[in-house]
């Protein structure tokens, strides 16, 4: 691993230690201040907390790198790095206390050909116990409980009726509703796990495939690079690799282009 990119990883590391502290200080907290977003999503305290908290150590560690979060929006310009944080993925499971939440930082550098790709990424889920994280070229990996970090790859599946298949919910799929349905009733096992963890699942091999029909760049950009360094692939339900499509699909790889096809009425 080159020095920078070590440092990179090592400051995401930080910034998500930082995030830890202050969610799980107010996870199931009877004092929990939940207000509602212009798009009807909820946001808590914790949510609004950990995301100025990680944006000031990025101010005071990475000057010159942009910030996108989902709280306090795109301070990337014309940065040609910006890092990606979702404080809180999974906040109405936060705020009823189901321990499926995590917070999620992406860096991502902007290439010579205009592209833009994910480098570093961690999503902890200190509910769970578990924290992943990536780096590029580097390998994707587990903790557990703050243990000794575990490479993790992914599954070797490479037919639809051999595979388990998680996602979140029916909403949002629109016109590929009928196809996504067929998809799951030709697949081996389905489950509605929902949000990052059903990425995770597919990075550790224990789940082949992962989609959600509606996503922004910070619920994907750290889910993508530890789903490619563990020998998967991260695209939109259209297919178009990386976190910038508005929809995301995991997979192992090697059964990728046939969801893909499913998922398209193909």
């Amino acid at each position: 691993m080159s020095s920078t990119r070590g440092n990179d990883l090592a400051l995401a590391m930080r910034l998500a230690d930082a995030a830890d502290s202050i969610t799980m200080a107010r996870y199931q907290s009877i004092d929990l201040v939940v207000t509602t977003k212009p798009d009807d999503s909820p946001v808590t305290d914790a949510d609004k907390a950990s995301e100025e908290a990680i944006r000031a150590l990025l101010k005071s560690h990475r000057p010159d790198d942009g910030i996108v979060g989902e709280e306090f929006g795109d301070d990337a310009g014309d940065a040609q790095r910006y890092w990606v944080i979702d404080p809180i993925d999974g906040t109405k499971n936060f705020l009823r206390g189901v321990p499926t939440w995590a917070t999620l930082i992406g860096l991502i550098e902007k290439q010579s050909d205009g592209c833009e790709v994910v480098v570093v990424g961690v999503v902890s889920a200190p509910a769970l116990f578990r924290r992943w994280y990536a780096s590029e070229g580097n390998g994707a990996f587990i903790s557990l409980n703050g243990g000794t970090p575990k490479r993790i790859s992914v599954s070797q599946v490479s037919e639809i009726k051999d595979a388990s298949i998680s996602y979140s919910d029916f909403i949002g799929w629109d016109q590929r509703l009928a196809p996504f349905k067929e998809l799951l009733d030709s697949a081996w096992r389905t489950r509605g796990i929902g949000d990052f963890w059903s990425h995770m699942l597919v990075a550790e091999g224990a789940v082949d495939v992962a989609v959600e029909p509606k996503l922004a760049i910070w619920d994907m950009a750290a889910l993508d690079i530890v789903v490619r360094e563990a020998g998967g692939r991260f695209t939109n339900t259209a297919g178009a690799d990386g976190s910038l499509g508005g929809s995301g699909l995991s997979t192992n790889s090697a059964i990728h282009q046939k969801i893909v096809d499913k998922l398209n009425g193909r």
